[in-house]
């Protein structure tokens, strides 16, 4: 049996009041599955459960470190998961609204991920 890759999908998220990486990844994540439809992953592969998927979640945001990388993955329905973060997305001076979050700080991710289900060789 071998992992065979089916499909990548991007999404863009952020975070507008607080600079909190991993609230914009976690934003970024659910933008991407909200583009999908897997119909064609149980039609036409025929898998029968959604946990037979592994998703790769790849999320470039500006401070990768401060990234909590179980908050994100936890914006993943199913299926086995990992994350990778990389430096990237964007850092930029929003409107300090302490109600809203602190500091002024707004930070974009994008997030791949890309779903792979295990087939025979």
């Amino acid at each position: 049996m071998v992992l065979k890759r089916y499909i990548v999908e991007i999404g863009t998220g952020m975070d507008m009041h607080g600079g909190d990486v991993t609230n914009a990844a976690q934003k970024a994540v659910k933008d991407a599955i909200s583009h999908s439809c897997l119909c064609g992953m149980f039609d036409i592969i025929g898998i029968t459960n959604p946990n037979q998927m592994h998703i790769e979640v790849k999320v470039a945001c500006p401070y990768p470190e401060r990234l909590n990388h179980q908050e994100v993955l936890k914006a993943v329905p199913f299926g086995s998961t990992q994350l990778e973060a990389v430096a990237g997305g964007l850092s930029v001076r929003g409107l300090e609204l302490p109600e809203l979050g602190e500091g002024d700080t707004i930070v974009v991710a994008v997030a791949a991920l890309t779903v792979y289900v295990e087939v025979e060789d």
